[in-house]
């Protein structure tokens, strides 16, 4: 059924933090299309101008330059809004080993801030991105809500404490707030450039140019890489969730599973290339194993993924030829 049949009250003004990058973009485009307003903040620390440039002669559009840091901002850019998805975040679990101080900030204190400005200026419902990672060393397969491990990295950390943080407002404050536990998301104008880019932008991008991607580890980890637009249809689901959702995260995947070796020869093949990979060493506080159960997403909020993998891939693929 996907997300395009969903209605929501005439004039619905969606605010979308971390508008300008990959998943925000994203959600502000298919926002636009099915005809409701959408106001994009971001700092452009992450996210890019040109995501967000085709949306500017669109009447229903406003963008906002500005920091989640920075509570006032946060206060306007939540002003009349009936829905915010808060995207605004530094990912990367590498890079937050090397900054832990600015993932606090960033991560915490700005989801924190959004939060508070949500809940002063009457928001319906606040959706905000979580992330696999707070399962952490939990080793079994797949992934459900309510059995995690311990966090094994700095961005770990920052994600639950986003979870525990909503959960509160939601209990006291009455803030409907829903957690989006995205597990790999890849597709259109995902960042494949940059020590930290995602794996699937970044080896299509070298392999159309010619040079040779690193495997980290042996390549046998797996994942549950998931389209974004099954990303854009939970987002949007979580919006009309009932009450009974609130106050709670959730699996955000396709529930397989995928070989990182199999999609780099998935990709080679695709592409018409014949280029070996090089492995190196496993990345610092990556987690071996990654498929998610999704029965609590498919029962609370609705949400029935339509993008498998191989679709996903396919169209993934396309964008890249066509935009790289």
């Amino acid at each position: 059924m996907g997300y395009k049949h969903l209605k929501f009250p005439e004039n619905s003004l969606f605010l979308v933090t971390g508008g300008a990058g990959f998943i925000g973009s994203n959600l502000c485009e298919a926002i636009l299309e099915m005809g409701y307003k959408v106001r994009c903040l971001d700092d452009l620390s992450t996210g890019k101008q040109a995501n967000v440039d085709m949306f500017i002669k669109n009447p229903n559009y406003e963008f906002i330059k500005g920091d989640i840091k920075d509570l006032d901002t946060c206060m306007k850019a939540c002003e009349g809004v009936d829905y915010v998805l808060n995207q605004a975040a530094w990912g990367s679990v590498p890079r937050s080993l090397e900054m832990p101080l600015f993932y606090s900030l960033n991560n915490i204190q700005g989801t924190l801030n959004m939060l508070e400005a949500a809940r002063q200026c009457g928001v319906k419902k606040f959706v905000y991105a979580s992330s696999s990672s707070v399962y952490g060393d939990e080793p079994n397969l797949p992934k459900k809500e309510g059995r995690e491990g311990n966090l094994l990295s700095p961005y770990a950390l920052t994600k639950r404490c986003d979870e525990e943080w909503a959960k509160q407002y939601t209990m006291h404050y009455g803030l409907a707030t829903i957690g989006m536990r995205y597990f790999n998301v890849f597709g259109r104008r995902q960042d494949p450039n940059g020590a930290y880019a995602a794996v699937i932008p970044k080896f299509i991008k070298m392999l159309l140019n010619g040079e040779v991607p690193t495997i980290n580890g042996d390549g046998k980890q797996s994942r549950d890489f998931t389209y974004i637009e099954n990303v854009i249809e939970a987002n949007l689901k979580a919006c009309l969730a009932p009450k009974e959702a609130d106050g709670q995260a959730y699996n955000i995947a396709y529930g397989g599973r995928e070989y990182l070796n199999d999609i780099y020869f998935g990709l080679t093949k695709a592409l018409g290339v014949d280029t070996k990979p090089i492995y190196g060493p496993d990345r610092k506080g990556d987690i071996k194993h990654s498929n998610a159960d999704i029965s609590k997403a498919k029962e609370l909020l609705g949400y029935d993924p339509e993008w498998d993998f191989k679709r996903g891939i396919d169209a993934a693929i396309e964008w890249y030829k066509e935009n790289l």
